[in-house]
């Protein structure tokens, strides 16, 4: 097998490669295709090989930008797992956004693919960045990558959604996300990500750290905490594939990821848990999980209401940070696993209904599961996880975010997981009950919908049951990390 850091350049060149042949075979859809399915296979591939090598810490220095700033990846946990999640998924959306895009004759699918490729190579960025400049570099050229991809429409409902996605995603990141790498730079001498928090190793006051974690969260827009959330519905306006690629694959998840980095890396538990901002921050989390999905529920629109969904999910992970307890944080960056693989079966789900009938209106939904039941029952499993309930993989980052609030001293933070599950059954089910039980209206089905866009999210709802009992392996491999940075920062 190949060195770790012929891997770690590999993550960039597959996806940049795979966009270059897309590219050249825009007029041949089948080998533009394939060329798009091998490119995922392969990322996949050599993730695995970087997952397994990933006690190790190689790096690779990209480019040397100034004296102690350089461009640079290095291979650790957290960032191995969110690069498996976001290669793994990007098989299946591959598979799912061919039967979509031919299904519904959108326009414009070479661009489509290699935005997709350039996106996937930007995540798997952030996923490997050594440092705050690399995080921040690959950070931007994602928002910049998935801007074409919101606005593929062309209609001016798609330009404006672009527009608030980009003014948000830039303004937050230019704001306040790049001052605070500058600051953190200033602090400590370099933005490198090492265990035991960068700022807590360097002595910096609780006061000043405090200041700074309110920049990162914030200036991390597309963690879509509130009040920075509006881009997110916003962006909805894609084509289904996209959302699935912002809500699961890539953008949200990179957010959050990156909230979940720095928390580990360039803080430390231990400081975190000093600050006088992050008792505040877990309440404005805990107030976006359950606000979010009380507005969710308003939504007739499926995707406008999978949307709110998200905001509410992605905030677990903000929590999991703010409270700063090894067992909190491994149920952040657990969450950041099983949504994903929750989120996109639903949203698969609701751009295949959509090929199918045309229809976007939950109101309208009637009896559908009577024509698709394999595709319903998908979108059921994958509610049912985002719910919380066993034996589907979103139960566990529940269980483990009651134990670290428990544990860190804020057991009121129960209250909001709690309340969130019984706001996701009301959101999330009544779908599945007017599918499987309400009158079948015979109009209903314009059309079979492809194999491609019911195959996908069936795999999906599959693996998250599986993920369920893969919980040993998971925490094993993650959870040494918390409790490593933990110890560290204490020492």
């Amino acid at each position: 097998m190949w060195s770790p850091e012929v891997s770690l350049a590999l993550t960039l060149v597959i996806p940049g490669l795979g966009g270059v042949f897309v590219a050249l075979l825009g007029n041949k859809p089948n080998l533009r295709e394939a060329a798009t399915l091998v490119s995922a296979v392969l990322l996949a591939l050599n993730v695995a090989h970087l997952i397994e090598i990933a006690p190790s810490t190689p790096t690779l220095v990209l480019a040397n930008v100034a004296p102690g700033l350089e461009l640079a990846f290095t291979l650790e946990p957290l960032g191995a797992v969110f690069a498996a999640v976001a290669s793994g998924l990007w098989i299946v959306n591959s598979l799912y956004s061919i039967g979509y895009m031919r299904g519904n004759k959108e326009i414009k699918q070479t661009r489509f693919y290699v935005c997709f490729c350039i996106a996937i190579a930007s995540a798997m960025g952030v996923a490997l960045s050594g440092n705050l400049l690399t995080m921040f570099v690959f950070y931007e050229i994602l928002t910049l990558s998935t801007y074409p991809l919101v606005t593929h429409k062309g209609d001016e409902k798609a330009k404006r959604g672009g527009m608030i996605y980009l003014s948000i995603l830039m303004g937050t990141s230019i704001g306040l996300l790049l001052p605070a790498v500058i600051i953190t730079h200033f602090l400590a001498g370099g933005t490198d990500f090492v265990a035991g928090g960068l700022l807590a190793l360097n002595d910096v006051q609780p006061m000043l750290a405090g200041i700074l974690l309110v920049m990162f969260t914030f200036g991390i827009g597309k963690a879509a905490l509130m009040p920075v959330h509006p881009w997110l519905p916003n962006a909805m306006v894609a084509p289904t594939p996209v959302s699935a690629l912002l809500h699961a694959v890539a953008v949200v998840k990179a957010g959050v990821f990156s909230i979940l980095k720095i928390g580990t890396y360039i803080f430390g538990p231990e400081l975190i848990a000093a600050t006088p901002t992050s008792d505040a921050l877990a309440w404005i989390a805990a107030i976006s999980i359950v606000l979010a999905s009380v507005v969710a529920i308003t939504k007739d629109n499926l995707k406008a209401r999978l949307a709110f969904s998200t905001v509410s999910q992605l905030s677990y992970v903000t929590l999991g940070v703010m409270l700063a307890s090894p067992l909190a944080m491994l149920g952040g960056a657990l969450q950041i696993i099983m949504h994903a693989w929750g989120k996109i079966t639903l949203f698969m789900s609701a751009g295949a209904i959509y090929t199918a009938t045309k229809k976007t209106e939950i109101s309208q939904m009637r009896g559908l599961g009577k024509y698709m039941p394999w595709l319903f029952i998908a979108y059921t499993v994958g509610a049912l996880s985002i719910i919380g309930l066993p034996p589907m993989g979103g139960s566990w980052p529940k269980l483990f975010l009651m134990q670290g609030a428990f544990e860190a001293g804020h057991a009121i933070m129960i209250v909001a997981l709690v309340a969130s599950s019984i706001l996701n059954v009301a959101y999330l089910l009544p779908l599945s009950a007017r599918a499987f039980f309400s009158p079948a209206d015979e109009a209903g089905l314009k059309k079979q919908p492809p194999a491609l866009v019911i195959i996908p999210p069936v795999i999906t709802a599959a693996g998250v049951i599986v993920l369920f009992f893969l919980i040993g392996p998971m925490r094993d491999y993650l959870e040494p990390v918390f409790m490593t940075t933990a110890n560290t920062g204490g020492s």
